[in-house]
């Protein structure tokens, strides 16, 4: 067993390293179903269990202390909020209403599954819920912050890729019905001109190279922010067993990066492409510390995810058509929320090319309102289920 906190921080990055390395070298067709995320949690989940790596070690402390904080205050000061309402219009709409679709779906599923699900059942539909309103940054965030076993993680992410390699082919094949959605909504064919030509006024920017500097602002900011959020959290009341002060540590974070957001951090070049690269070896860093019991838990929470997933498209429908807006915007809005940056541009691409750089605005919402959310769901989940 290797016990070295540097020998384990080495290993994770290498897991990390490696699968991305295979998805970009290799152009293996199998990551387009099971992407690298899915095999960053898997493998150090089988490495803890044959004893490769151990279960508790100093390393995994170091990541819930400061990487988490710091991939969080990293993704969210880059939320260009302004520019995706100006471009995007009553699509971000839709979106909200999807993400409300999110909230509404996990409760009542759970309300339905959770006499078979285990105890803490509602914390799986929460850390859910943060994946699809926002992205992973936001399920391990909210995994962290409700305290969900790392066992149980991995039931989250397992149902997360299974029900993607569902829903992207309805969002990609629901271009054939446009135009009669479009006429039965009553959307006017100038929106879809004015949206188009707003989207590509927004992609004419570009991010210069990240320097040393920058690493230094952004190495700031994130200390700023970490001490904030963790000297104001305790004082803050406790509703047990969702809201902890954890849970109060993560959406502070939250709300100081957003507003942050609005000031020239939002800037500063790099803060994305980093704050991801964190968020992969934070969970791999969850999946070291998982055994395979929680699979248990697995066929359940997969029916109970797939409720989820059709009920926000139902209600993304219904706010298109209250809202007036055109099935390309509805389903990017879906992919924002169920698939985050990865998946919204490649949807955009097939719908409508030109409302790529609006797409990748939608999904930064996306990652805004989703540690929120997903705390409500948490919520409403275990009130419904007792």
């Amino acid at each position: 067993m290797i016990s070295s906190p540097a020998a384990v921080f080495a290993i994770l990055s290498a897991v990390c390293m490696l699968f991305f390395y295979l998805d970009r070298s290799t152009g293996w067709r199998g990551f387009r179903y099971f992407p690298p995320l899915l095999w960053i949690y898997a493998l150090p989940v089988v490495l803890n269990n044959v004893g490769v790596l151990p279960a508790k070690s100093a390393a995994y402390d170091a990541l819930s202390d400061f990487v988490l904080p710091a991939f969080l205050v990293l993704m969210l000061i880059s939320v260009d909020l302004p520019a995706a309402l100006r471009t995007m219009g009553r699509g971000i709409g839709v979106m909200l209403i999807g993400s409300f679709g999110i909230v509404l779906g996990g409760t009542l599923a759970y309300a339905l599954c959770s006499a078979w699900l285990a105890g803490d059942g509602w914390k799986l539909i929460g850390s859910l819920a943060g994946s699809w309103i926002g992205g992973t940054a936001n399920m391990a965030a909210t995994a962290a912050g409700l305290g969900l076993k790392p066992d149980d993680l991995g039931v989250a992410i397992l149902a997360d890729n299974i029900v993607y390699i569902v829903w992207l082919p309805l969002l990609l094949s629901s271009r054939a019905l446009a135009e009669r959605f479009n006429a039965w909504a009553g959307v006017d064919p100038a929106r879809i001109r004015q949206l188009e030509a707003a989207a590509l006024e927004t992609g004419n920017t570009s991010e210069e190279p990240l320097q040393i500097h920058h690493v230094l602002y952004l190495l700031t900011i994130v200390a700023a922010v970490t001490w904030a959020a963790r000297e104001l959290a305790p004082l803050l009341p406790e509703l047990p067993p969702v809201v902890s002060t954890g849970t109060w540590r993560t959406l502070l974070l939250t709300t100081f990066a957003l507003a942050l957001s609005f000031s020239p951090a939002r800037r500063i070049p790099g803060s994305r492409a980093i704050g991801l690269a964190l968020v992969y070896l934070f969970l791999a860093g969850m999946g070291a510390r998982a055994s395979l019991q929680g699979l248990d838990d697995a066929p359940i929470f997969l029916l109970a995810s797939f409720l989820m997933i059709f009920i926000h498209g139902a209600v993304c429908l219904l706010g298109a058509r209250l809202l007036r807006v055109d099935l390309h915007s509805a389903a990017i809005a879906s992919a924002a929320n169920i698939g985050g940056i990865a998946s919204a541009p490649i949807v955009a691409a097939h719908h409508r090319q030109a409302l790529v750089p609006a797409a990748i605005l939608m999904a930064m919402v996306g990652y805004a309102a989703g540690n929120y959310l997903a705390v409500l769901t948490a919520q409403l989940s275990y009130l419904v289920g007792g």
